[in-house]
């Protein structure tokens, strides 16, 4: 897409001021635009997707390229992909996914702009026991030493 760029402009002008902010905007080789938002301290609305979209919409020009745009919020169950969203649930059970593919729920203790802490407790044994011990465990992660990572849902 040739407006790419105005595109990006556009989603940032939108967000500027709120407690919204983009994680993500995907164009399609048919020019199906996807914008995702996510807020720092609320659940995104229907109505912050429409207005984000007519404001988007308003400035690009459908004349000189031809688009289908549709904004949505990440999602309960969609992996992180940004520092930013790990902070708005530290204190809250999620899962991590390593690169190797085992999975380890845990509690987000901090997040920052290039590591992220999780506690969780495991079963190991005790030379001279029978019987595994839980055991508390704190572990740093980089960003990019994971599969990904996503929240818990719990019902």
């Amino acid at each position: 897409m040739k407006q790419k760029e105005e595109l990006e402009k556009a989603a940032a002008g939108y967000v500027e001021g709120k407690d919204l902010f983009v994680v993500g905007i995907k164009i399609s080789a048919d020019n199906d635009i996807d914008i995702t938002i996510e807020s720092d301290n609320r659940d995104v609305t229907l109505d912050d997707c429409v207005e984000m979209s007519r404001y988007i919409e308003e400035r690009l020009d459908r004349d000189v390229e031809d688009f289908s745009l549709t904004v949505g919020s990440a999602g309960l169950t969609a992996p992180f992909k940004l520092p930013r969203q790990y902070r708005k649930v530290v204190g809250s059970q999620i899962e991590v996914t390593y690169r190797d593919g085992h999975r380890q729920k845990a509690t987000l203790e901090s997040a920052g702009e290039d590591e992220f802490e999780i506690s969780y407790e495991k079963l190991v044994q005790v030379e001279g026991q029978k019987k595994k011990v839980r055991q508390s465990v704190r572990e740093t992660l980089k960003y990019t030493d994971i599969k990904s990572a996503k929240a818990v849902i719990k019902f």
